[in-house]
């Protein structure tokens, strides 16, 4: 509600996809704030990769 500044009859009538939108927007942007936010969103993106990166593998290993 915060971070839209809505009210909770709008947001109760949202789209699902629309208010899951919302919320990790919302996360994002609350766990930006502070340096330990900073670092776990940073901690979250490299738990998404799925693919190496070779160039800092490489310069790693080499």
């Amino acid at each position: 509600m915060d971070y839209c500044r809505l009210d909770i009859c709008d947001i109760q009538e949202m789209p699902i996809d629309l208010y899951l939108f919302f919320l990790r927007e919302a996360m994002i942007y609350e766990n930006s704030q502070t340096q330990e936010g900073r670092e776990y969103l940073k901690n979250c993106w490299f738990m998404e990769q799925t693919k190496p990166d070779r160039g800092k593998l490489r310069e790693k290993f080499t």
